[in-house]
């Protein structure tokens, strides 16, 4: 494996089998339709700018340089909607429900991050791993440190990679080492990251009140202010991920309708807000979140892990929610994004509903883009758009290669590689055209 630090463009044209979303897929619908666009034996053609200049079957002529993935599978970049940068250290920590994971694991993990050189480590650390496993653009909680923040931004701009993250805002309810000391000094640490990062490239500044039970009613009445002032600032939290957090969370509001009451009062629910789990939501809830466009960021693997409960895409998706596909290591288990696509299918599946390849795969590419206001700029080949792309082996090991050879259509074949592949298929990985991963460079 190879971590790639070339920051040039030039003229490439990428040979392989192109599979990209034109539209959103109906839900459980497995022939391709008109959503669906897969183009076998083609050519991507990316341009000096790094952007995608078009596709085509015929061989490109000698101004290109050719770069020849026959039968290898290439898709836009995965895009991870909501993922932790400092719990990769913790990551597959043993037997503890959310609010004792967060109190026995997590805070002590993130407190390290207020070193400068822990935090500039680990931002480095984490997007390499994310390149690595096929995801070229990424929603992150940093820590309730600038520094980690800063860091994250820093790194990201060394790699060209769309980054949206924001220091993350606790005053309460949380080890005294990762406590604001008041709302306005983090209110002064937003302003400032903001003012220097939001904007800068590929990178945009996210207002991020942790979770409702360790952000005073002041503080999240500030984090709403911030967002008030400025529609292009996006919001992420945590909203209704386990049982015992949302009676907490009725105990700490008790005059919030609902969990998520708690957030809309205060002007965070708009069409840049990312709002992780939303497991344990009813129908005013969803209903709230369509009216508002926000989207809920579906971590499946990381709801099994820590057993908080079942997700319905489908009730979700009957009120016009948008739904995104994230990894939360490390409360999830992978950042590979075919290993949490492939729990995102048992989490349905328990609920008596089967997610397509299609659904799973353009929630996380074209549909994340979209939801993110960003379809302009990734997450499928359309002409114009950066190329984030990866280049993946359809089958490796003798049981994925068997079961490729007796597939039968096209949907078959790409649930067979989404339900057996993962990281160690990745070939290589390129952001805004540029080659930053590399296997075969191992």
């Amino acid at each position: 494996m190879t971590i790639l630090t070339n920051n040039s463009s030039q003229r490439l044209a990428l040979r392989g089998d192109l599979l990209d979303f034109t539209a959103a897929p109906a839900w459980g619908e497995l022939e391709p339709g008109g959503a669906v666009r897969f183009q076998p034996d083609h050519w991507l053609l990316i341009d000096e700018t790094g952007r995608i200049a078009g596709t085509q079957a015929e061989v490109p002529d000698a101004s290109w340089q050719q770069i020849d993935h026959s039968g290898h599978l290439i898709l836009p970049g995965f895009i991870d909607t909501h993922v932790h940068c400092p719990q990769l250290d913790v990551i597959a920590s043993y037997g503890a429900e959310l609010l004792d994971w967060l109190n026995t694991y997590t805070f002590p993990a993130e407190c390290r991050y207020a070193d400068p050189a822990v935090a500039q480590l680990g931002a480095e650390r984490f997007l390499d791993a994310l390149l690595a496993h096929g995801t070229t653009a990424a929603v992150v909680f940093a820590t309730v440190h600038k520094v980690s923040a800063e860091a994250l931004f820093e790194a990201a701009e060394a790699r060209g990679m769309r980054l949206i993250t924001g220091k993350v805002l606790m005053d309460r309810n949380a080890p005294a080492a990762l406590l604001d000391p008041d709302v306005a000094s983090a209110e002064r640490d937003c302003v400032d990251l903001i003012s220097r990062w939001h904007g800068r490239g590929r990178l945009s500044y996210a207002v991020t009140p942790r979770f409702a039970p360790t952000s005073s009613p002041a503080q999240l009445a500030m984090a709403g202010a911030l967002c008030r002032a400025d529609a292009s600032l996006y919001m992420q939290t945590h909203v209704a991920e386990n049982r015992a957090e949302v009676a907490w969370v009725s105990e700490l509001f008790p005059d919030a309708r609902s969990y998520l009451d708690v957030y809309a009062r205060e002007g965070l629910l708009h069409p840049r807000a990312v709002l992780a789990h939303g497991v344990w939501l009813d129908d005013a809830d969803r209903a709230a979140i369509a009216a508002s466009g926000a989207q809920i960021a579906f971590s499946p693997s990381s709801n099994l892990f820590l057993g908080s409960g079942l997700f319905d895409w489908v009730a979700a998706a009957q009120a016009g929610v948008a739904v995104s596909v994230a990894s939360d290591v490390g409360g999830g288990t992978s950042l590979s994004m075919q290993r949490n696509l492939l729990d995102g299918y048992k989490v349905q599946a328990l609920a008596g509903q089967r997610m397509s390849a299609w659904a799973g795969l353009y929630a996380a590419t074209r549909g994340a883009a979209a939801a993110l206001g960003l379809a302009g700029e990734m997450g499928h080949f359309g002409v114009g758009t950066l190329a984030d792309v990866c280049v993946w082996d359809w089958a490796l090991g003798p049981v994925a290669k068997a079961r490729a050879e007796v597939v039968r259509g096209l949907h078959e074949r790409v649930f067979a590689w989404m339900g057996l592949s993962d990281e160690r298929n990745l070939h290589s990985a390129y952001v805004a055209g540029v080659p930053k991963f590399s296997r075969s460079s191992s």
